[in-house]
C-alpha cells in the first residue's frame, strides 16, 4: 500500500501541472473543452461494460454513476417516462383513472409538451430505429397510467394507401431476415415495385423475438391500385411492463376518433405503415380484417 501512495502522489502532481498550463493557454482557452467517461482499471471484479438484457443500456456494474444512470433508464424503458400532467393538456375520450388516458400532442402545442414527446420518441427508437418515426406534421398520441407514459402512437396525414392482400406471406419467396437477432427486414411489393425497410435493434431480443423463424413477418404484397386514406399509422409503441394490457388498443380507438376534426374513420380506414409480425397481428386484430390498408412514405 505504501508504495502505491508513493507512485501516485508524483502522477497526482503531473496531472495538477499538466491542467496549470493547459488553463494558461491561450490556445486552449479559444477551444471548447471535450469531455469524455474514463475509467481506472485496478483489479476491480465488476470493471467490464455489461448489457442489461431488458433495456439494451450499456454500464458498469461497479461504478456508482453508471449503476444510478442504468437504474434510471432502465424504469422509464420498462414503466414508461415520468409524466403527471398538464395544464392545457388535450385528453382524447374519457377513461377512468385506473386504466389511464390518452393525451394528444400536436405541432402547434407549448415546446414543454414537444420536449416530453422527443424525450419518449428517442426511447422509441432504441428498439424500432432512428430517424423514420417523427416529424412535424405528425400527430402523438400518449396513454398515461400510473403518472407515466404508457405507450405511444404516432400518425400522420396521408393521401393514398394499398390494400394488403391477405396471403401474401404464403405467395412470396422474399423473406424477411433476422442476423445474429439483430435486423429485422420488411419488404413490401407493388406490382413489379418492391419496398424494404431494415431495422437495426439495440436491445437484446425479448421472450416473444424468441419464437421460430417461420413467426417473422416476410414479403408484404399489397394490391397495385391505391385507395384513398387519410390516417397514417407511423408507430405504436407501448413499454413492456404494459404490454398486452391493450394499452395500443386504446391508442387505435383514440386515433381514429379524434384524428380527423369532425369525423370518426371506421376500423379498417385506419392504414399502417411497414408492419413486423406483431404490427401485422395488432392490425388483423384491431380491424378485423386481414387484408388491412398499408402505406409507404411516398403516400403521405
Amino acid at each position: 500500500m505504501g508504495a502505491f501512495k508513493v507512485w501516485i502522489r508524483p502522477f497526482v502532481k503531473l496531472l495538477f501541472i499538466i491542467d496549470l498550463v493547459a488553463a494558461n493557454s491561450k490556445t486552449v482557452l479559444n477551444k471548447k473543452r471535450k469531455y469524455a467517461q474514463f475509467h481506472l482499471d485496478l483489479g476491480q471484479s465488476d470493471f467490464m461494460f455489461r448489457d442489461c438484457k431488458t433495456c439494451g443500456l450499456k454500464f458498469v456494474p461497479g461504478d456508482e454513476e453508471d449503476t444510478k444512470l442504468h437504474k434510471e433508464f432502465h424504469k422509464n424503458y420498462t414503466h414508461g417516462i415520468g409524466l403527471k400532467s398538464w395544464r392545457n393538456e388535450r385528453v382524447i375520450g374519457t377513461h377512468s383513472l385506473e386504466a389511464g388516458r390518452v393525451i394528444l400532442v400536436q405541432k402547434d402545442d407549448p415546446l414543454a409538451h414537444i420536449k416530453k414527446v422527443e424525450e419518449v420518441i428517442k426511447m422509441m427508437e432504441m428498439e424500432l430505429g432512428e430517424g423514420w418515426i417523427f416529424h412535424k406534421d405528425c400527430k402523438v398520441y400518449l396513454f398515461i397510467s400510473s403518472s407515466r407514459v404508457a405507450g405511444c402512437l404516432v400518425a400522420e396525414p396521408i393521401k393514398k394507401a394499398y390494400r394488403l392482400i391477405s396471403n401474401s406471406d404464403e405467395k412470396s419467396d422474399v423473406c424477411s431476415t433476422r442476423k445474429e437477432g439483430k435486423l429485422t427486414s420488411t419488404t413490401l411489393q407493388f406490382g413489379s415495385i418492391s419496398f424494404q425497410r431494415e431495422t437495426m435493434r439495440k436491445s437484446p431480443l425479448t421472450k416473444d423475438d424468441r419464437k421460430p423463424k417461420d413467426s417473422l413477418l416476410g414479403a408484404i404484397i399489397c394490391e397495385k391500385d391505391a385507395v384513398p386514406a387519410a390516417c397514417g399509422v407511423c408507430a405504436i409503441w407501448v413499454t413492456p411492463s404494459n404490454r398486452r394490457k391493450h394499452v395500443a388498443t386504446h391508442l387505435l380507438e383514440a386515433t381514429r376518433k379524434s384524428f380527423c376534426s369532425g369525423l370518426t374513420l371506421e376500423h379498417g380506414q385506419l392504414a399502417f405503415s411497414q408492419p413486423t409480425s406483431a404490427g401485422k397481428l395488432l392490425a388483423t386484430s384491431y380491424t378485423n380484417n386481414k387484408s388491412f390498408l398499408i402505406y409507404t412514405t411516398n403516400s403521405v
